[in-house]
């Protein structure tokens, strides 16, 4: 094996500063395993990185993204993993169970510590999670954060009930994962786009109403008339303050909101006083523990669920496929393979 190995790697902040560098190959020290990455994903977390919209004081270079998938080529000293398992890193190391803490925010793939999108990756053994057999390397890729964030969501936070109405935003990764959850928990299923092409998308996958934002403003109202001035029971709100208000409105009393994304825009006014009133949840989630990600991966596996990959970009490629990201025309995940 070559002593050195290829990483997308950046120094300062800005898509045209990430570029492929030579990096010296890591050794597995005690419970320790060097895995061969096969392939990555993108979440919206990883351009906010890159852009420097994130953590303007991030220490860098650094190589991005947390989410992948991998084989183990060699294993350190205690490990009982053997080479040729396949493995995913969890997003948050040391994050084993129980609900977030502080401290893991300093030990998050992708910022601060390097990510995934790098030939080889050292973790430790205590941080992977077995992936299912029935998947491809780039859709087993997508699991970690945005399958985990919409688990984590409708069933850790929930749990969505057999009959309840969910409320889905959008169709990026987080959304179309909750819409098939959704499905396998028995949930009536309601999704927003912009774009017609993407919802009859989702009713191919499930989904039971359809609203088009963009030819529908007031997409809240329509909401309302489906769920018979009702409201819905659960909401995966991906926009931000920019959706909150309108989500607000949309769900019913004693409902939850899952504040997973802020696309829409980060400040905006908002009248709080429903949410009172109401009482509503509001429930921020990020991604999830090792042990939810083994009982989601579970789930997939019993359900032979196929994450949705919308395209997929070599290595060589990454730019491209993060400036992909950043026009918004993706339909669930977006994947990187980093080799064969």
């Amino acid at each position: 094996m070559s002593a050195t190995q290829k990483a997308q790697v950046f120094h300062s902040f800005g898509l045209d500063q990430l570029t492929i560098e030579e990096r010296p190959l890591q050794k597995p020290g005690p419970g320790q395993l060097l895995l061969r990455m096969k392939a990555a994903s993108l979440n919206y977390r990883d351009l906010l990185m890159v852009a420097g919209n994130y953590n303007p004081r991030l220490k860098m270079p650094l190589v991005p993204c947390s989410d992948g998938v991998g084989v183990v080529e060699e294993a350190g000293e205690g490990c009982a993993r053997k080479p040729g398992t396949r493995v995913s890193p969890i997003f948050a190391r040391t994050w084993h169970d129980g609900p977030p803490f502080r401290e893991m925010l300093k030990r998050t793939h992708g910022g601060p510590l390097d990510g995934t999108l790098q030939q080889f990756m050292v973790v430790p053994e205590e941080d992977v999670v077995h992936v299912p057999e029935h998947l491809g390397d780039e859709e087993a890729a997508a699991l970690p954060c945005a399958g985990l964030t919409a688990w984590s969501s409708l069933v850790e936070r929930g749990p969505v009930r057999p009959g309840e109405k969910l409320l889905i935003l959008g169709t990026g990764g987080v959304s179309i994962f909750a819409l098939q959850f959704g499905r396998i928990l028995g949930a009536e299923i309601i999704v927003t786009s912009g774009s017609d092409a993407k919802l009859q998308k989702a009713a191919e996958l499930g989904a039971h109403h359809l609203i088009n934002y963009r030819t529908n403003p007031n997409w809240d109202r329509e909401v309302f008339k489906l769920t018979g001035g009702q409201g819905v029971d659960h909401i995966v709100e991906v926009g931000g303050v920019g959706t909150l208000e309108k989500s607000i409105r949309s769900v019913r009393p004693g409902g939850s909101i899952y504040l997973i994304g802020v696309l829409a825009g980060k400040e905006a006014p908002l009248d709080l006083t429903p949410v009172l009133m109401q009482d509503i949840r509001i429930q921020g989630v990020v991604v999830g523990s090792r042990r939810a990600f083994q009982n989601m991966n579970r789930a997939v596996d019993v359900h032979e669920i196929h994450p949705v990959v919308d395209r997929v970009f070599s290595f060589e490629e990454s730019v491209q496929a993060f400036e992909y990201l950043k026009s918004g025309s993706h339909f669930g995940k977006i994947c990187i393979r980093i080799q064969d």
